[in-house]
């Protein structure tokens, strides 16, 4: 996944979690900037911090920034979440998963699942894959990252809606899409979210099978490099 042109700038601050105040680099301009991110993003807001930032000048946009990727101490860190189905997808199309079901097997994103929520995508194979992507973020050191950042009723309600779709006879996958350089290993938040902790064990003792996708995370894109089973 390609970024288009980014600039560079100056973190001063984030706030009312969506917005992020910058000073761009090149100019000097003070700039509100959309921050695409509901978790805590803990390590991942250095006041001062260099971060990069995509411009978008559609008129319906209320900030023509977005802020994309940011510099820690522990590596580079893509802020924006929803990218992560855009990698996933790639991954998909490249045959990352190739082990698991044909690369040509027909693929949609946004499938029904359960009585108001949508799969992130879904396999047409066999009996069905439903796929749940979560970006990862969350660095705790030695490599170490962990999901969620912030308590989430939402990704346990997926987690719930998953092992549903297990019973029914589909197969179900959660990635977890590492959007940090610095991490190599994934686990569960227990320290933040014991109750996902808990339902994500619960989860795989009922079919639920988990992934790691590591990525190459630069100025330039998102591509993705190594896929991952927990058990591996």
């Amino acid at each position: 996944m390609d970024f288009p042109e980014l600039a560079e700038g100056r973190l001063i601050k984030r706030y009312k979690r969506f917005i992020a105040d910058v000073r761009l680099s090149a100019t000097s301009d003070l700039i509100c900037a959309h921050c695409p991110n509901t978790g805590a993003m803990t390590g991942c807001q250095p006041s001062g911090g260099k971060i990069w930032l995509s411009f978008h000048d559609a008129q319906h946009r209320k900030f023509k920034w977005t802020w994309e990727l940011v510099e820690t101490d522990t590596g580079l860190v893509c802020v924006h979440a929803a990218l992560a189905n855009r990698v996933v997808a790639e991954a998909i199309e490249h045959g990352f998963f190739a082990f698991l079901w044909p690369t040509e097997a027909p693929w949609c994103r946004e499938k029904p699942l359960g009585a108001r929520s949508r799969a992130d995508f879904f396999i047409d194979w066999k009996q069905g894959v439903f796929i749940e992507v979560k970006a990862v973020s969350l660095h705790l050191g030695e490599g170490e990252g962990a999901f969620p950042d912030a308590v989430s009723t939402r990704a346990t309600k997926h987690l719930c809606e998953l092992v549903a779709a297990r019973q029914k006879g589909y197969r179900v996958l959660l990635i977890f899409c590492v959007m940090h350089t610095g991490i190599r290993v994934v686990s569960p938040a227990q320290h933040i979210d014991p109750a996902y902790a808990q339902h994500l064990e619960w989860a795989v003792a009922n079919g639920l099978e988990i992934y790691t996708l590591f990525n190459d995370i630069t100025t330039s894109g998102i591509y993705p490099q190594r896929l991952v089973s927990v058990e591996d």
